[in-house]
């Protein structure tokens, strides 16, 4: 006679615990209890954009000791922040006015260069000097606690300090090559304004792209040689779509290119010959949409990731 047992009950399963059950933390209870946050957190977007505020005077006296240390070591000082774009300005005036004819059929081609080189000069250094502003300056981003956007920004209000002195000359030198003073000179104002935001916004968005990975750094000469190329600095675009049957894409590219859309502006602002029909069609509209979504977007792509920036 055999006999059978029967298995052993199970045991009962031990309630999952939820959060609820879990005792408090005591440390996160008292960091509550003083408003203390977490070290690095990212804030909302309003605080950040009132930390950035409350920093306005950093950002304006880092950007301007920048600007006098930059070339302490030369002779000359100073005066290579005009040095530089003329000598530019003569070496594309050899190369392509010279050399290349570019300056058939574009009257007044020395202010039209002038021109050109000088706002390309202010928006290529902003974005080339801005993919490192945070990499170049982790012991600071590491030792003390700031927004980190004040390091791509005092890089474009250095830039935009120079550019001022720059615009100056360059008033000078149109004035030589038989310009004369209209209403129209004061779009130039309106002009580096909206310049000014969309370059703030590639800033950010190249700062970001830098700090995360280094060797973007190396890359952007070529980048923004190839941009300079096709933005009008040295020849004349509306020239060229008038002569040239190339795609509507690449027309269309062309006529969108913001680079070239701030240049035109300003010399349809400084230049007598330069008139709205060289312009493309609703070059405002365009300039503003630029600024808009550029400098906003390039300034939340940056917060994004201000929890990161000096990590790893």
């Amino acid at each position: 006679m055999t006999v059978t047992t029967a298995p052993p009950a199970p045991a009962p399963a031990k309630p999952k615990s939820s959060a609820k059950d879990k005792a408090p933390d005591p440390i996160a209870e008292l960091a509550a209890a003083h408003d203390l946050t977490l070290s690095g957190a990212r804030p909302t977007l309003p605080r950040y954009i009132a930390q950035l505020w409350g920093r306005r005077h950093f950002v304006t006296a880092y950007a301007t000791a920048r600007m006098h240390a930059q070339y302490s070591e030369a002779s000359l000082g100073q005066v290579w922040h005009l040095m530089t774009p003329l000598l530019n300005a003569a070496v594309y005036y050899f190369i392509f006015g010279i050399v290349m004819h570019a300056s058939h059929g574009v009257p007044n081609y020395l202010p039209f260069l002038l021109t050109g080189v000088f706002v390309w000069d202010f928006i290529g250094s902003c974005i080339n000097a801005a993919t490192r502003s945070v990499q170049s300056n982790l012991g600071l981003v590491r030792a003390l606690h700031f927004p980190r956007a004040s390091l791509p920004l005092s890089t474009v209000v250095q830039l935009f300090q120079q550019l001022l002195v720059t615009m100056g000359a360059l008033i000078i030198l149109l004035l030589i090559f038989g310009q004369t003073p209209t209403p129209s000179w004061l779009l130039a104002f309106p002009t580096l304004f909206l310049m000014a935001s969309f370059c703030a916004g590639c800033a950010m968005i190249m700062a970001r792209i830098g700090a995360k990975s280094p060797d973007v750094s190396q890359l952007m000469p070529f980048v923004l040689r190839t941009w300079m190329y096709a933005s009008g600095v040295m020849w004349s675009i509306d020239q060229m779509l008038r002569t040239d049957h190339l795609p509507h894409w690449v027309s269309t590219a062309l006529k969108l290119n913001p680079a070239a859309v701030f240049i035109d502006l300003m010399r349809f602002a400084l230049i007598d010959t330069y008139t709205a029909s060289q312009l493309p069609p609703h070059v405002w509209l365009i300039a503003l949409g630029w600024a808009l979504v550029v400098g906003v977007g390039g300034f939340v792509f940056f917060w994004k990731a201000e929890e990161e920036y000096g990590r790893g």
